[in-house]
């Protein structure tokens, strides 16, 4: 196994990053080019994906917490579906996640770590922030949005679960770009924003729990504060924004943040190539 080496960061890094994580995470902007940048123009050391994987943690507990009753319906109606072989429209939606998972585990099965390294080059995270919004702009604009996550066929599920698989490249945004799939194949935005909501549980969860591992079996010290803190703060940050955006977003529309996108990627593209 490969050392995982965190490095040490002062309480101001971690509670910038953290809410920074927990704002951008659920947002269709990029939290990766954000917590790429940042340290940039602070001149704090990058951060280390081990405390990337904290703060996804946290931003897990947020939206499992927000999503708990719908969870508990899918969970009780999976789980009854497969002895009575009577499906419920919760339990579909339950298999439709499981599925729409799939393509990304295999994809990040693929993805070693030297190449991830690499796909964490500003420059490609600027490119892919800007082109990526212009694919989420695009998408509200034309998509029918009449749809609900409830009407999801296997084919639509499975486009979902291969734009989350492209995700795995840095300045996509998982959720930006499961959105702009919905949204493509005529779920509303909020509809649209519930179901990437939801589907990112299971990959951040496994992300998540395969770092600690790595964190666990380092010899390398860990500094377990920063961790914690990181990962409180992202929660409570990203559970915020989750009820603000699902209250929001039916009338806002994805245009703004596609122009903040583009602004992102811009600044990237002029803080690290001049």
């Amino acid at each position: 196994m490969e050392e995982v080496i965190q490095p040490t960061l002062e309480w101001i890094q971690i509670i910038t990053l953290a809410l920074i994580q927990g704002v951008t995470e659920f947002l269709p902007v990029s939290s990766s080019g954000h917590l790429i940048l940042v340290p940039q123009l602070l001149n704090w050391p990058d951060q280390g994906l081990a405390f990337d994987v904290a703060v996804h943690i946290g931003t897990l507990a947020a939206v499992v917490l927000y999503f708990k009753n719908d969870i508990w319906l899918m969970a009780r109606d999976w789980s009854g579906s497969l002895v009575t072989r009577q499906p419920t429209s919760n339990s579909r939606l339950a298999w439709w996640i499981i599925f729409a998972t799939i393509p990304a585990v295999s994809f990040g099965l693929f993805l070693n770590d030297g190449l991830e390294e690499t796909l964490r080059n500003p420059i490609i995270i600027a490119t892919t922030t800007i082109g990526f919004g212009v694919l989420l702009w695009w998408s509200d604009v034309k998509g029918k949005q009449v749809r609900d996550e409830y009407s999801l066929s296997f084919k639509d599920i499975m486009i979902i679960g291969i734009a989350q698989a492209v995700a795995l490249i840095p300045g996509t945004s998982r959720s930006g770009i499961t959105i702009t799939a919905a949204l493509m194949i005529g779920l509303t935005r909020e509809a649209a924003a519930r179901f990437s909501f939801l589907l990112s549980i299971p990959i951040i969860l496994g992300a998540g729990l395969i770092k600690l591992k790595d964190l666990m079996e380092s010899t390398h010290p860990v500094q377990w504060e920063a961790m914690i803190g990181g990962t409180i703060i992202s929660a409570i940050s990203a559970y915020i924004i989750i009820s603000l955006f699902l209250k929001w977003i039916s009338s806002i529309g994805m245009a703004p943040f596609a122009w903040y996108r583009f602004a992102l990627g811009g600044l990237l593209l002029w803080v690290f190539l001049y």
